[in-house]
Protein backbone atom coordinates (compact mmCIF):
# COMPACT_ATOMS: atom_id res chain seq x y z
CA UNK A 1 0.00 0.00 0.00
CA UNK A 2 0.50 3.60 -0.28
CA UNK A 3 0.03 5.90 2.56
CA UNK A 4 -0.22 9.23 2.63
CA UNK A 5 -0.33 11.36 6.16
CA UNK A 6 -1.24 14.79 6.01
CA UNK A 7 0.17 17.00 8.54
CA UNK A 8 3.33 18.31 10.05
CA UNK A 9 2.98 18.48 13.72
CA UNK A 10 4.22 15.59 16.74
CA UNK A 11 0.75 13.65 16.19
CA UNK A 12 1.66 13.39 12.79
CA UNK A 13 4.94 12.23 13.18
CA UNK A 14 3.77 10.00 15.52
CA UNK A 15 1.30 8.19 13.05
CA UNK A 16 4.17 8.25 10.10
CA UNK A 17 6.10 5.98 12.82
CA UNK A 18 3.41 3.76 13.63
CA UNK A 19 2.16 3.06 10.07
CA UNK A 20 5.56 2.88 9.21
CA UNK A 21 6.16 -0.44 11.09
CA UNK A 22 2.98 -2.17 9.21
CA UNK A 23 4.28 -4.51 6.56
CA UNK A 24 1.13 -3.54 4.30
CA UNK A 25 2.83 -0.45 3.54
CA UNK A 26 5.32 0.11 0.29
CA UNK A 27 5.49 3.60 0.32
CA UNK A 28 4.68 6.17 3.05
CA UNK A 29 4.39 10.20 2.23
CA UNK A 30 4.01 13.04 5.00
CA UNK A 31 2.96 16.11 3.63
CA UNK A 32 4.42 18.99 4.66
CA UNK A 33 5.95 16.80 7.22
CA UNK A 34 8.77 17.94 9.33
CA UNK A 35 12.86 16.49 9.96
CA UNK A 36 11.39 13.66 11.94
CA UNK A 37 9.22 12.11 10.02
CA UNK A 38 11.57 12.73 6.90
CA UNK A 39 13.58 9.61 8.14
CA UNK A 40 10.32 7.32 8.19
CA UNK A 41 8.28 8.76 5.04
CA UNK A 42 9.35 10.95 2.04
CA UNK A 43 8.01 14.60 2.85
CA UNK A 44 5.89 16.20 0.25
CA UNK A 45 6.03 20.08 0.39
CA UNK A 46 2.13 21.05 0.36
CA UNK A 47 0.48 22.86 3.03
CA UNK A 48 -2.48 21.16 5.04
CA UNK A 49 -4.41 23.57 3.35
CA UNK A 50 -3.37 23.05 -0.08
CA UNK A 51 -6.25 20.44 -0.72
CA UNK A 52 -6.59 20.82 -4.52
CA UNK A 53 -2.81 19.81 -4.56
CA UNK A 54 -2.86 17.23 -2.50
CA UNK A 55 -5.44 15.65 -4.23
CA UNK A 56 -3.68 16.26 -7.06
CA UNK A 57 -0.83 13.98 -5.27
CA UNK A 58 -2.49 11.62 -4.13
CA UNK A 59 -4.57 10.75 -7.71
CA UNK A 60 -1.33 11.50 -9.59
CA UNK A 61 0.35 8.84 -7.37
CA UNK A 62 -2.15 6.26 -6.23
CA UNK A 63 -2.21 6.69 -2.61
CA UNK A 64 -4.53 4.12 -1.34
CA UNK A 65 -4.78 5.57 1.42
CA UNK A 66 -4.74 8.89 3.11
CA UNK A 67 -4.76 9.63 7.13
CA UNK A 68 -5.78 13.10 8.01
CA UNK A 69 -3.83 14.34 11.36
CA UNK A 70 -4.98 17.92 11.98
CA UNK A 71 -8.53 19.74 12.16
CA UNK A 72 -7.96 22.61 9.76
CA UNK A 73 -8.25 20.43 6.50
CA UNK A 74 -10.76 17.87 8.25
CA UNK A 75 -12.91 21.32 8.58
CA UNK A 76 -11.73 22.20 5.45
CA UNK A 77 -13.89 19.15 3.74
CA UNK A 78 -10.55 17.63 2.68
CA UNK A 79 -12.34 13.72 3.21
CA UNK A 80 -15.40 14.64 0.89
CA UNK A 81 -13.18 15.78 -1.84
CA UNK A 82 -11.17 12.97 -1.78
CA UNK A 83 -13.99 10.82 -1.20
CA UNK A 84 -15.52 12.27 -4.65
CA UNK A 85 -12.57 11.69 -6.34
CA UNK A 86 -12.31 7.97 -5.32
CA UNK A 87 -9.78 8.21 -2.82
CA UNK A 88 -9.83 6.44 0.22
CA UNK A 89 -9.33 8.65 3.47
CA UNK A 90 -9.54 8.38 7.47
CA UNK A 91 -11.15 11.11 8.71
CA UNK A 92 -14.66 12.87 9.45
CA UNK A 93 -16.23 14.20 6.66
CA UNK A 94 -16.55 18.21 6.87
CA UNK A 95 -20.13 18.05 8.35
CA UNK A 96 -19.06 15.59 11.19
CA UNK A 97 -15.76 17.51 11.44
CA UNK A 98 -18.24 20.36 12.60
CA UNK A 99 -18.31 18.90 16.07
CA UNK A 100 -14.96 20.56 16.93
CA UNK A 101 -15.33 23.35 14.38
CA UNK A 102 -17.90 24.62 16.36
CA UNK A 103 -18.07 24.93 20.38
CA UNK A 104 -21.55 25.86 20.04
CA UNK A 105 -22.60 23.25 17.34
CA UNK A 106 -20.83 20.58 19.90
CA UNK A 107 -22.74 22.03 22.88
CA UNK A 108 -26.44 22.08 21.52
CA UNK A 109 -25.42 18.66 20.23
CA UNK A 110 -24.76 17.36 23.96
CA UNK A 111 -27.96 18.97 25.18
CA UNK A 112 -30.31 17.81 23.22
CA UNK A 113 -28.83 13.89 22.85
CA UNK A 114 -28.61 14.25 26.80
CA UNK A 115 -24.61 13.77 26.91
CA UNK A 116 -23.41 15.69 30.31
CA UNK A 117 -21.45 18.92 30.11
CA UNK A 118 -21.48 22.23 32.01
CA UNK A 119 -24.40 24.64 31.79
CA UNK A 120 -23.54 26.96 28.95
CA UNK A 121 -24.59 30.17 27.03
CA UNK A 122 -23.81 31.20 23.56
CA UNK A 123 -23.13 34.64 22.54
CA UNK A 124 -22.15 37.13 20.03
CA UNK A 125 -23.58 40.06 21.73
CA UNK A 126 -20.97 41.96 24.01
CA UNK A 127 -23.81 42.96 26.63
CA UNK A 128 -25.45 39.66 26.83
CA UNK A 129 -22.59 37.89 27.80
CA UNK A 130 -21.13 40.22 30.46
CA UNK A 131 -24.73 39.81 32.04
CA UNK A 132 -24.82 35.71 32.00
CA UNK A 133 -21.09 36.22 33.46
CA UNK A 134 -22.51 38.34 36.43
CA UNK A 135 -25.41 36.30 36.60
CA UNK A 136 -23.32 32.96 37.01
CA UNK A 137 -19.95 34.40 38.58
CA UNK A 138 -16.86 33.13 38.50
CA UNK A 139 -14.51 31.28 38.23
CA UNK A 140 -15.95 30.79 34.21
CA UNK A 141 -14.55 29.52 31.18
CA UNK A 142 -14.97 31.59 27.85
CA UNK A 143 -14.20 29.49 24.42
CA UNK A 144 -13.61 30.60 21.13
CA UNK A 145 -16.61 28.74 19.06
CA UNK A 146 -14.33 28.28 16.23
CA UNK A 147 -10.66 26.70 15.77
CA UNK A 148 -7.89 27.94 17.67
CA UNK A 149 -4.85 25.32 17.52
CA UNK A 150 -6.25 23.63 21.33
CA UNK A 151 -5.90 27.92 22.75
CA UNK A 152 -8.76 29.14 22.12
CA UNK A 153 -9.86 28.54 25.93
CA UNK A 154 -9.95 30.84 28.81
CA UNK A 155 -10.71 29.98 32.11
CA UNK A 156 -11.01 33.37 34.16
CA UNK A 157 -11.00 33.83 37.94
CA UNK A 158 -12.79 36.70 38.40
CA UNK A 159 -15.68 38.03 36.32
CA UNK A 160 -13.75 41.19 35.31
CA UNK A 161 -10.94 38.73 33.63
CA UNK A 162 -13.75 36.89 31.94
CA UNK A 163 -15.58 40.08 30.38
CA UNK A 164 -12.08 41.05 28.86
CA UNK A 165 -11.76 37.42 27.77
CA UNK A 166 -15.23 37.90 25.71
CA UNK A 167 -14.30 41.42 24.76
CA UNK A 168 -11.02 40.67 23.16
CA UNK A 169 -12.46 37.71 21.33
CA UNK A 170 -15.59 39.48 20.16
CA UNK A 171 -13.16 42.35 18.87
CA UNK A 172 -11.48 40.26 16.79
CA UNK A 173 -8.05 40.71 18.91
CA UNK A 174 -7.92 37.27 20.05
CA UNK A 175 -8.23 34.22 17.73
CA UNK A 176 -9.77 35.96 14.93
CA UNK A 177 -12.87 35.04 13.23
CA UNK A 178 -12.47 31.58 15.57
CA UNK A 179 -13.59 34.35 18.55
CA UNK A 180 -16.48 36.24 16.80
CA UNK A 181 -19.07 34.18 18.86
CA UNK A 182 -18.15 32.67 21.95
CA UNK A 183 -19.37 29.79 24.56
CA UNK A 184 -19.54 30.28 28.25
CA UNK A 185 -19.68 27.69 30.40
CA UNK A 186 -19.67 27.08 34.10
CA UNK A 187 -16.22 25.68 35.29
CA UNK A 188 -16.30 21.86 36.06
CA UNK A 189 -13.68 20.79 38.76
CA UNK A 190 -12.78 17.46 39.14
CA UNK A 191 -9.43 15.92 37.01
CA UNK A 192 -9.40 15.80 33.21
CA UNK A 193 -8.96 12.76 30.77
CA UNK A 194 -9.01 12.26 27.08
CA UNK A 195 -11.30 9.45 26.12
CA UNK A 196 -10.41 8.75 22.04
CA UNK A 197 -12.48 6.12 20.43
CA UNK A 198 -12.40 4.94 16.22
CA UNK A 199 -15.46 4.84 14.92
CA UNK A 200 -17.27 4.07 11.41
CA UNK A 201 -20.09 5.59 12.40
CA UNK A 202 -21.70 2.64 14.06
CA UNK A 203 -19.37 0.32 15.43
CA UNK A 204 -16.62 1.71 17.72
CA UNK A 205 -13.16 1.05 19.24
CA UNK A 206 -12.13 2.80 22.14
CA UNK A 207 -8.51 3.59 22.24
CA UNK A 208 -6.39 3.14 25.98
CA UNK A 209 -6.71 6.09 28.16
CA UNK A 210 -4.39 8.97 28.45
CA UNK A 211 -4.54 12.82 29.99
CA UNK A 212 -2.95 15.95 29.00
CA UNK A 213 -1.30 18.59 30.61
CA UNK A 214 -2.75 21.67 29.15
CA UNK A 215 -1.26 24.46 31.35
CA UNK A 216 1.74 25.68 30.44
CA UNK A 217 3.77 25.47 33.90
CA UNK A 218 3.92 22.84 36.96
CA UNK A 219 0.44 22.20 38.82
CA UNK A 220 -1.84 23.33 35.68
CA UNK A 221 -0.81 26.99 36.35
CA UNK A 222 -0.57 29.55 33.34
CA UNK A 223 -2.56 29.81 30.16
CA UNK A 224 -3.75 27.13 27.99
CA UNK A 225 -1.32 25.70 25.27
CA UNK A 226 -2.16 22.97 22.44
CA UNK A 227 -0.85 20.23 25.03
CA UNK A 228 2.52 20.24 27.18
CA UNK A 229 2.66 16.52 27.88
CA UNK A 230 0.37 13.16 28.19
CA UNK A 231 0.34 9.90 29.56
CA UNK A 232 -1.20 6.70 29.29
CA UNK A 233 -3.42 4.74 30.40
CA UNK A 234 -4.72 7.45 32.82
CA UNK A 235 -5.72 5.56 36.05
CA UNK A 236 -8.42 8.27 36.87
CA UNK A 237 -10.20 6.39 33.71
CA UNK A 238 -11.79 3.32 36.21
CA UNK A 239 -12.97 0.58 34.52
CA UNK A 240 -16.42 2.09 35.85
CA UNK A 241 -15.70 5.63 34.56
CA UNK A 242 -14.71 3.98 30.95
CA UNK A 243 -18.22 2.17 31.14
CA UNK A 244 -19.59 5.44 31.69
CA UNK A 245 -17.98 7.29 29.10
CA UNK A 246 -19.02 4.79 26.54
CA UNK A 247 -22.79 4.98 27.57
CA UNK A 248 -23.35 8.03 28.57
CA UNK A 249 -20.93 10.45 26.26
CA UNK A 250 -19.45 7.89 23.13
CA UNK A 251 -22.73 6.18 22.01
CA UNK A 252 -25.37 9.06 22.42
CA UNK A 253 -22.72 11.33 20.30
CA UNK A 254 -22.47 8.53 17.78
CA UNK A 255 -25.68 7.97 17.25
CA UNK A 256 -26.82 11.37 17.66
CA UNK A 257 -24.56 12.81 14.76
CA UNK A 258 -26.19 10.06 12.24
CA UNK A 259 -29.43 11.49 13.29
CA UNK A 260 -28.36 14.88 12.45
CA UNK A 261 -27.10 13.83 9.06
CA UNK A 262 -23.23 14.15 10.05
CA UNK A 263 -22.07 10.36 9.85
CA UNK A 264 -19.29 9.90 11.79
CA UNK A 265 -16.16 8.06 10.93
CA UNK A 266 -12.33 8.70 12.18
CA UNK A 267 -11.25 9.27 15.50
CA UNK A 268 -13.59 11.32 18.14
CA UNK A 269 -11.74 12.51 20.93
CA UNK A 270 -14.17 13.24 24.08
CA UNK A 271 -12.17 15.58 26.80
CA UNK A 272 -14.04 14.83 30.29
CA UNK A 273 -14.33 15.98 33.55
CA UNK A 274 -14.02 13.38 35.97
CA UNK A 275 -15.03 13.68 39.67
CA UNK A 276 -16.96 11.61 42.27
CA UNK A 277 -17.41 8.91 39.95
CA UNK A 278 -19.11 10.63 37.20
CA UNK A 279 -18.27 12.32 33.67
CA UNK A 280 -19.12 15.48 31.89
CA UNK A 281 -17.84 16.30 28.74
CA UNK A 282 -15.50 19.28 28.14
CA UNK A 283 -15.27 19.27 24.63
CA UNK A 284 -14.91 17.15 21.08
CA UNK A 285 -12.01 17.06 19.03
CA UNK A 286 -12.13 15.34 15.49
CA UNK A 287 -9.19 13.66 15.76
CA UNK A 288 -6.11 12.00 17.35
CA UNK A 289 -5.12 14.79 20.06
CA UNK A 290 -1.46 16.17 20.24
CA UNK A 291 0.65 14.86 22.73
CA UNK A 292 -1.97 12.24 23.48
CA UNK A 293 -1.51 10.55 20.20
CA UNK A 294 2.33 10.03 21.04
CA UNK A 295 1.50 7.82 24.25
CA UNK A 296 -1.01 5.92 22.43
CA UNK A 297 0.40 4.94 19.79
CA UNK A 298 3.91 3.90 21.67
CA UNK A 299 1.60 1.66 23.38
CA UNK A 300 -0.47 0.37 20.44
CA UNK A 301 0.66 -3.43 19.64
CA UNK A 302 -1.49 -4.20 17.01
CA UNK A 303 -1.31 -2.92 13.58
CA UNK A 304 -2.84 0.47 12.95
CA UNK A 305 -3.52 0.18 9.13
CA UNK A 306 -6.06 -2.20 8.77
CA UNK A 307 -7.91 -0.43 11.00
CA UNK A 308 -7.53 2.65 9.51
CA UNK A 309 -8.43 0.98 6.51
CA UNK A 310 -11.56 -0.33 7.77
CA UNK A 311 -12.76 3.13 9.09
CA UNK A 312 -11.84 4.58 5.77
CA UNK A 313 -14.10 1.77 4.13
CA UNK A 314 -17.13 2.38 6.57
CA UNK A 315 -16.87 -1.49 7.82
CA UNK A 316 -14.84 -1.92 11.23
CA UNK A 317 -16.56 -5.09 11.93
CA UNK A 318 -14.67 -7.68 14.01
CA UNK A 319 -11.54 -5.07 14.09
CA UNK A 320 -9.71 -5.27 17.38
CA UNK A 321 -6.34 -3.48 19.18
CA UNK A 322 -4.26 -5.08 20.89
CA UNK A 323 -2.30 -2.58 23.50
CA UNK A 324 0.96 -3.39 25.59
CA UNK A 325 0.75 -3.28 29.61
CA UNK A 326 3.64 -0.82 29.98
CA UNK A 327 3.05 2.96 30.68
CA UNK A 328 3.92 5.99 27.98
CA UNK A 329 5.03 9.25 29.08
CA UNK A 330 4.90 12.05 26.69
CA UNK A 331 6.60 15.62 27.76
CA UNK A 332 6.70 18.64 25.40
CA UNK A 333 9.64 20.78 25.00
CA UNK A 334 8.31 24.41 24.32
CA UNK A 335 9.85 27.30 22.97
CA UNK A 336 10.76 30.21 25.39
CA UNK A 337 7.91 32.18 25.41
CA UNK A 338 5.05 30.16 23.85
CA UNK A 339 2.12 30.01 23.97
CA UNK A 340 2.23 33.79 23.27
CA UNK A 341 5.41 35.26 20.49
CA UNK A 342 8.12 32.90 20.43
CA UNK A 343 11.73 32.89 18.87
CA UNK A 344 12.63 30.24 15.76
CA UNK A 345 15.78 28.95 14.45
CA UNK A 346 17.59 27.99 17.30
CA UNK A 347 20.08 24.99 17.09
CA UNK A 348 18.67 21.70 19.23
CA UNK A 349 21.58 19.66 20.74
CA UNK A 350 21.54 16.54 21.97
CA UNK A 351 18.86 14.67 20.32
CA UNK A 352 21.00 12.14 19.22
CA UNK A 353 22.39 11.29 22.77
CA UNK A 354 18.48 11.03 24.07
CA UNK A 355 18.20 8.64 21.59
CA UNK A 356 20.17 6.20 23.55
CA UNK A 357 17.86 6.31 25.89
CA UNK A 358 16.08 3.04 25.81
CA UNK A 359 12.56 2.54 24.71
CA UNK A 360 12.36 6.53 24.18
CA UNK A 361 11.45 8.14 21.11
CA UNK A 362 11.41 12.03 20.25
CA UNK A 363 8.56 13.10 18.27
CA UNK A 364 9.02 16.13 16.34
CA UNK A 365 6.39 18.55 16.20
CA UNK A 366 8.15 22.18 15.46
CA UNK A 367 11.33 21.82 13.74
CA UNK A 368 13.31 22.52 11.00
CA UNK A 369 16.34 21.69 8.67
CA UNK A 370 19.22 24.88 8.87
CA UNK A 371 22.41 23.61 7.28
CA UNK A 372 21.94 20.55 7.61
CA UNK A 373 21.54 20.87 11.45
CA UNK A 374 17.72 20.72 13.56
CA UNK A 375 16.06 23.80 14.56
CA UNK A 376 13.36 24.72 16.15
CA UNK A 377 10.52 26.62 14.09
CA UNK A 378 7.36 26.27 16.28
CA UNK A 379 5.81 26.81 19.35
CA UNK A 380 5.64 23.02 20.74
CA UNK A 381 9.11 21.43 19.42
CA UNK A 382 9.25 18.11 20.48
CA UNK A 383 7.67 15.36 21.96
CA UNK A 384 9.81 13.38 24.34
CA UNK A 385 7.87 10.08 24.89
CA UNK A 386 9.04 6.98 26.64
CA UNK A 387 7.61 3.41 27.70
CA UNK A 388 7.90 2.05 30.85
CA UNK A 389 7.18 -1.20 33.10
CA UNK A 390 5.70 1.35 35.74
CA UNK A 391 4.02 5.19 35.37
CA UNK A 392 7.27 5.78 37.14
CA UNK A 393 10.00 3.83 35.16
CA UNK A 394 8.21 5.84 32.67
CA UNK A 395 8.22 9.06 33.76
CA UNK A 396 11.88 8.75 34.62
CA UNK A 397 12.60 7.58 30.90
CA UNK A 398 11.33 10.83 29.77
CA UNK A 399 12.67 13.18 31.65
CA UNK A 400 16.24 11.81 30.97
CA UNK A 401 15.80 12.04 27.56
CA UNK A 402 14.74 15.88 28.14
CA UNK A 403 17.53 16.21 30.36
CA UNK A 404 19.87 15.34 27.03
CA UNK A 405 18.17 17.61 25.05
CA UNK A 406 18.67 21.51 24.83
CA UNK A 407 18.51 25.13 23.36
CA UNK A 408 18.16 28.63 24.36
CA UNK A 409 15.41 29.09 26.52
CA UNK A 410 13.83 25.63 26.47
CA UNK A 411 10.65 25.35 28.62
CA UNK A 412 9.07 22.25 29.83
CA UNK A 413 6.59 21.07 32.26
CA UNK A 414 8.33 18.33 35.44
CA UNK A 415 5.29 17.35 36.84
CA UNK A 416 3.77 15.03 33.35
CA UNK A 417 2.32 11.48 34.95
CA UNK A 418 2.36 13.44 38.70
CA UNK A 419 -1.53 12.94 38.86
CA UNK A 420 -1.09 9.32 37.58
CA UNK A 421 1.84 8.90 40.51
CA UNK A 422 -1.13 9.67 42.88
CA UNK A 423 -3.51 7.30 42.41
CA UNK A 424 -1.46 4.76 42.57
Amino acid sequence: MKILVIGGGGREHALVWKIAQSPLVKKLYCAPGNPGTAALAENIPLAVDQLDKLLAFAYENSIDLTVVGPEQPLSLGIVDLFESHGLKVFGPSQKAAFIEGSKAFSKDLMQKYHVPTAAYGVFTDQAEAEAFINSTGAPIVVKADGLAAGKGVIIARTCDEAISAVRDMLSGNAFGAAGSRVVIEEFLTGEEASFLVITDGKNVIPLASAQDHKAIFDNDLGPNTGGMGAYSPAPVVSPAIHEKAMLQVIRPTIDGMAAEGRPYRGVLYAGLMVKDGEVKTLEFNARFGDPECQPLLMRMKSDIVPVLLAVANGDLGSSAIEWHDKTAVCVVMASEGYPGDYRKGDLIAGLDQAAEVKDLYVFHAGTALKDGACVTNGGRVLGVTALGATVKEAIAAAYQGVSRISWPGVQSRTDIGKKALERL
